[in-house]
């Protein structure tokens, strides 16, 4: 599986994340839950990767690693335990250098940087390329975002910047020209 996307952008490849759409979202916690069992083999949402986050009465999404540009927890790290992976724009946690400081959580502008609830070391979106081997489904035979691969209302997608300015461009052409491409319709 090729997560990254070959095509150059401003000097740099573009990287797949993953995004959930809030109108799909049900904050049903499947994500999380999934990615704690493929990771350390046991149904635990405190070892998240990905985080559901519900404002009341009805706003519910999940956010993971946006793989910033200039990483805020990879600068904050004063163990140099945290780099990026060039191929995928992927955080990468040496847990022999991680010594739980937790200052990647702090540093962390959308909250997605966590510590194991057992072993103090710092969690972040891996797009499971560290699951465990045994939960490789057998019919796809390669590893894969499992949030993704279970989401029951397929809410969760793996996209770059360029697709998701490419939908957010048609919605706002859709949200200021809706008559006008209605009427064209008709």
């Amino acid at each position: 599986m090729s997560k990254a996307i070959t095509t150059k952008k401003r000097g740099g490849v573009v990287h797949q994340f993953i995004v959930v759409d809030p109108d799909l979202c049900t904050g049903c916690e499947t994500c999380e839950t999934i990615c704690s069992f493929v990771h350390d083999g046991e149904f635990n949402p405190i070892n998240t990767r990905i985080h559901r986050v519900r404002i009341e009465p009805v706003f519910n999404i999940a956010l993971a690693c946006q793989k910033c540009e200039d990483a805020p927890c990879i600068r904050s790290c004063p163990e140099k335990a945290l780099e990026k992976d060039e191929r995928d724009g992927s955080i990468l946690v040496d847990d022999d250098k991680c010594n739980g400081c937790g200052y990647c959580v702090r540093a962390c502008d959308f909250g997605v940087m966590t510590m194991h609830i057992t072993t103090q070391k710092a969690l972040v979106c891996d797009l499971c390329e560290n699951m465990k081997e045994e939960f490789i489904d057998p019919e796809v035979g390669k590893k894969e975002p499992q949030c993704i691969a279970v989401c029951p209302k397929e809410a969760i997608s793996l996209k770059n910047v360029e697709q998701i300015g490419e939908e957010t461009r048609m919605d706002a052409v859709k949200r200021l020209f809706g008559d006008i491409i209605g009427q064209s319709k008709e």
